[in-house]
């Protein structure tokens, strides 16, 4: 047996969670009821479960799907575009110590994802030649901005 994280999100839709998952994910979920869906993942192995109702806030700061290369963070962005979802980009951004190209979606609920690939580790937390940052806090959609 595969070990595979599991996220379980409040939502406050959950038809609405689903149709945005199914774009960000490309995939369907395995299994729906009232209140309640499950998406088991493969790439990334993941069980990802959402539930209508609860505290949808939660101190949750952003969730994240590293690729394996530019190529995939590209066309994770073309699928949502597609969908209707818009994205924000940080291409060769540097953030949480590593150089990345990623792109940042919110779903309905205001859950921040990125989807990113890490192309080399670096020394600093989010500073570079080539970044500026408003609050000096990395990993957040608002913080980096790329040249």
């Amino acid at each position: 047996m595969v070990l595979k994280p599991h996220v379980a999100i409040n939502v406050k839709d959950l038809d609405t969670s689903i149709q945005f998952y199914r774009h960000l994910f490309g995939e369907e979920p395995a299994k729906v009821h009232p209140g309640y869906a499950k998406f088991d993942l493969d790439q990334p192995a993941l069980n990802f479960t959402l539930n209508e109702g609860g505290d949808i806030a939660g101190g949750l700061n952003h969730l994240g799907i590293q690729v394996e290369s530019t190529e995939a963070v590209i066309a994770a962005k073309e699928r949502l575009q597609h969908a209707g979802l818009a994205s924000f980009d940080e291409m060769d951004t540097t953030c949480c110590y590593a150089r990345q190209d990623k792109i940042w979606v919110t779903s309905p609920d205001d859950h921040r994802w990125e989807v990113f690939f890490v192309k080399e580790d670096v020394d600093d937390f989010g500073q570079s030649s080539k970044i500026a940052t408003s609050e000096g806090d990395c990993c957040a959609p608002d913080c980096c901005t790329s040249e």
